[in-house]
Formats: C-alpha cells, structure tokens, sequence
C-alpha cells in the first residue's frame, strides 16, 4: 500500500501516502484559539481535475470535491444511468411561492446578516434539501455531571438542491412572459 506515515503531534494528526502523493491531514487545536481544520491533497490528475475527495456508498461513488487551479467543484451523483421514471418538474412556481425567505442572523454570530431558509419549513416543499428533523434531541453522557443531558440535534439544509426547482419556476415564468409577448 506504499509507504504510510503517521505523527500524533501537539494535538495534529498526519496521515500521508508518499507513493502517489495523497494525503490529509487533521488539525485540532484548543478552546484558546484557532479553528479545527481539514486539509486533503490528491495530486491525481484526470483531464486536469484533481480529485481532491471521494464519497462512496456500498463502493459506487456518490459524490466527489474536485479542483482546477483556480475552482472548486461540489459534486453530487447525476448520471442518467442512476435515474429512472423521470418526468418534468411541474407546478414549480406555486411550489416556490411557498418558500420562505428570510434574511437574519444566527445566534453565535449576531453582526453578521444572511439571506435564508428555515429548515423545517423548506422539508414540506423540497424534502431533500433538508436533513434531520424538526426539534429534534438526542441523549448524550456528559462526564463533567456524569448524567446524561439532552442536546439538540440540529437540522441542515442543502441550499443546492433547490436549483432544479428554481429553474422549472423560472422556465414556466419565462413561457408565460413569451405567451404574453406574442400576438
């Protein structure tokens, strides 16, 4: 498998394959300062994409972060060859007149102001772009109290899967403009 080498260092771990250049490599650091960090380097160079990490269930690839010199690619399974009963997205004005936009800030971060979506809200019109559910909590040890206390189990939202949508909207919108325009 090539030469591995691995270093537990000052709360770093290295993982490196020196046979065709990959490697990663996982920094922690303390509550005084820094941030967590995840570095992965793939020199593999494919039509001058370099992979940079793969996602794989039950060994097919479903998905992958690719990069050129100067981009990056967040890239999810699409070939047709994964898909049937496929059928056009209809109705996706009325579904997107349901999406609630909201412009707000988090609560650790109360100077910083973002456009977005409430995740529950967005599960009843695009559940895919959702993950988790709504309140929901889960049980965890807690070795300070040496209890078990209840957190929260925080929902996510892929804002990319709702492109698909918003084009069917803006194709059906556009249609309508081009029906008006005609005489």
């Amino acid at each position: 498998a090539g030469n591995i080498f691995n270093s537990i260092e000052d709360e770093k771990l290295s993982v490196k394959n020196t046979v065709n250049g990959c490697a990663a490599t996982f920094e922690g650091t303390d509550l005084t300062g820094g941030y967590p960090v995840i570095y992965v380097r793939d020199t593999y160079s494919d039509n001058g994409q370099h992979y940079a990490l793969f996602f794989y269930r039950t060994n097919t690839a479903v998905g992958s972060i690719t990069t050129t010199t100067t981009s990056t690619q967040f890239n999810t399974s699409s070939d047709y060859r994964l898909k049937e009963n496929l059928v056009p997205v209809d109705n996706a004005i009325d579904r997107v007149k349901q999406l609630s936009t909201y412009r707000f800030n988090f609560i650790s971060e109360a100077n910083t102001t973002v456009d977005g979506f409430l995740a529950h809200e967005v599960a009843d019109i695009v559940p895919e772009a959702v993950s988790g559910e709504k309140d929901a909590v889960k049980n965890v040890f807690d070795p300070e109290s040496n209890t078990t206390i209840e957190v929260a189990e925080y929902q996510g939202i892929d804002q990319s899967k709702l492109v698909p949508l918003l084009t069917a909207a803006l194709q059906e919108a556009i249609a309508r403009i081009e029906a008006l325009e005609t005489p």
